[in-house]
């Protein structure tokens, strides 16, 4: 399918504008209550005990206002980028599969879960994850200090991690090729780990052994990266030819649709990797552990020299080598390299602290406060920024809910199928009558399925691609019905003029375990009668030059228990997909209840 098919994309707009209204009513609401707040906080200045002061707690400590900052803006970043219209469909077969192609069978289970859940409900799941990492990110901004400052803190690691497993594969560490330059270990792992570092209590910033065991973590962390990047078998050493991993990435960055500039770079990056791929990698190598030896160091100096290195060193990495994560029309998020230069920086300001402040502690103040007059309560004293933490809380949720169901939800979207096949038209005609006969030998005509609904579809019976992808549909259909599948015959009509002997029916029915679906009956008929019948329905039915196979149309004709045909259902299967068979399955299931409910 287009990964910008145009129902899909219109699908996933007519969700975001849906949900949109939701979120501007959360704001208004809690607009609303803050300016309530205000005004009575404003009405009771000149109450006794209104001016009862209380101290000012000290600034932000300036590393953890780096990092809750910085990622709130990545995290939005990211929402943003989930409005290109190649999202939906594109992907699970551009980004999250590839992710874990070569890695052990539990990443491959893992990222089976997101690609299963993406697959069958594009437009909703693209639409929610707008709002979870939009609101995530507001939220992270708009929530400096306190309990809700920490909660989002732990609500980005835990989204971040199951970005890293399900989307990532586990950030691809276990995939060949895979080093720190192309975004092992992976940019939501980083996103994880910035929100439990913003989720710690303010007091442990103050502490002079945090600073200096954060700092020392980061270093050790650099190693690690540096000897993932220098690790044998990756094809980070070789030069030019089909082993250079590097250079391989490299070449399908430069020819994404992008800027003429950037793409010049990133292409002389690619024939640069190819002609000294030893050089880049130790350069890469040296640099990581440049940057690790002063972290390990936890000296001011020595910790922001390896701050600015590292930053210039990741700077560099994500405009030459990442391609800036922003282009090819699926990127998720700008990649590994800004999230890391974010990491060091924070660590580094976490060491180098402001004298005498600046540590999250509570300090006397020059400027004092008024307290909350008596009565207040806590709507009174609800601000600016408290509204936009609620506020992104309820915009997290106005795309967790969506989410969550379709999680839930096993069946496929309809959406699918009307992307492939157009939506079901509606008729309201007679159906065109026939008399044949089914798979048991049995005679069947339309008058004798008066009384029940009917689902009458085209089949070859000897087909061996398109028909037995049909035929299975078909069956999902009718155990999806449950106990309405009592009131309703699937009817298929041969639609080979050259085997229309019952026999191949029956072999066909046998090799699709269309045998023991009770409803089910396969018509054929003498070629007089069935070209009859393919005409009166409208269906072109021809034979491939040379004999090799046979053409036709593919249609589903829904007919009520009156014989009147009430809706057309395009069936070509497409890319014949779990997502894209399940579609169908549903599609022709809710309109069989829907002929049901009409009788």
């Amino acid at each position: 399918m287009n990964p910008s098919d145009p129902t899909v994309v219109t699908a996933v707009h007519r969700a975001l504008a849906e949900q949109l209204a939701l979120v501007l009513a959360v704001l208004a609401v809690l607009g609303l209550a803050a300016a309530l707040g205000s005004y009575r906080r404003w009405a009771g200045r000149g109450q006794p005990g209104a001016k009862w002061g209380s101290l000012r707690p000290a600034p932000e400590p300036r590393a953890r206002r780096i990092l809750r900052v910085g990622f709130g803006a990545l995290w939005i970043i990211d929402g943003a980028l989930q409005l290109q219209p190649a999202m939906a469909l594109g992907v699970v077969p551009r980004v999250i599969r590839p992710a874990a192609s070569g890695s052990p069978w539990w990443v491959q289970r893992l990222v089976g879960l997101a690609s299963a859940t993406w697959s069958f409900h594009p437009a909703t799941v693209t639409a929610a994850i707008v709002w979870v990492e939009v609101g995530l990110g507001v939220g992270l901004i708009a929530s400096s200090r306190g309990e809700l400052s920490r909660i989002f803190g732990v609500l980005s690691a835990c989204w971040g991690l199951v970005v890293w497993g399900l989307g990532e594969g586990v950030g691809g560490l276990f995939r060949p090729g895979v080093s720190w330059l192309t975004g092992a270990p992976g940019p939501a792992l980083l996103y994880a780990v910035a929100g439990l570092l913003v989720a710690l209590p303010e007091s442990v910033w103050g502490s002079r052994r945090f600073a200096t065991g954060l700092a020392r973590a980061t270093g050790v962390a650099c190693c690690a990266l540096a000897a993932l990047q220098a690790w044998p078998g990756r094809g980070t050493w070789r030069g030019g030819g089909a082993g250079n991993a590097l250079a391989q990435t490299l070449r399908q960055a430069a020819a994404a649709r992008q800027p003429r500039l950037l793409g010049s770079l990133v292409g002389a990056s690619a024939r640069f990797d190819a002609a000294h791929a030893a050089l880049v990698n130790l350069v890469a190598v040296l640099g990581l552990l440049g940057v690790a030896g002063s972290f390990l160091a936890a000296r001011r100096r020595a910790v922001v020299a390896g701050a600015i290195g590292g930053s210039a060193l990741c700077l560099l990495a994500w405009v030459l080598v990442q391609d800036l994560g922003l282009f090819g029309g699926t990127s998720t998020n700008p990649q590994s390299m800004l999230p890391m230069a974010l990491l060091l920086i924070g660590a580094c300001l976490a060491v180098v602290r402001r004298p005498g402040g600046d540590t999250g502690t509570i300090t006397a103040s020059a400027a004092i406060e008024p307290e909350t007059p008596p009565g207040g309560g806590r709507l009174r004293g609800l601000g600016l920024r408290p509204v936009g933490a609620l506020g992104a809380l309820g915009v997290m949720l106005v795309g967790a809910v969506p989410l969550g169901l379709a999680t839930l939800n096993t069946q496929a979207s309809p959406l699918l199928t009307a992307a492939i096949n157009g939506p079901p038209t509606a008729l309201d005609a007679p159906a065109p009558g026939f008399t044949l006969e089914d798979q048991h030998g049995e005679t069947v005509s339309l008058t004798s399925l008066r009384g029940r609904a009917v689902a009458l579809t085209f089949l070859d019976d000897v087909c061996t691609t398109d028909c037995p992808i049909i035929a299975q549909e078909f069956r999902t259909a009718d155990s999806l019905l449950g106990s309405d599948a009592a009131r309703v015959e699937l009817v298929a009509i041969n639609a080979n003029p050259r085997y229309v002997s019952p026999d191949y029916l029956d072999a066909f029915d046998r090799q699709e375990h269309l045998d023991g679906v009770p409803n089910w009956r396969f018509l054929t008929g003498a070629l007089p009668q069935l070209r009859q019948v393919w005409a009166s329905y409208g269906m072109i039915v021809g034979v491939a030059a040379g004999g090799s196979m046979v053409m036709h149309s593919y249609y589903t004709y829904l007919i009520d228990a009156r014989g009147h045909t009430r809706l057309a259902l395009g069936s070509d299967p497409g890319p014949a997909t779990s997502a894209t068979q399940s579609s169908f399955a549903v599609s022709l299931a809710s309109g069989l209840r829907q002929v049901l409910r009409d009788s």
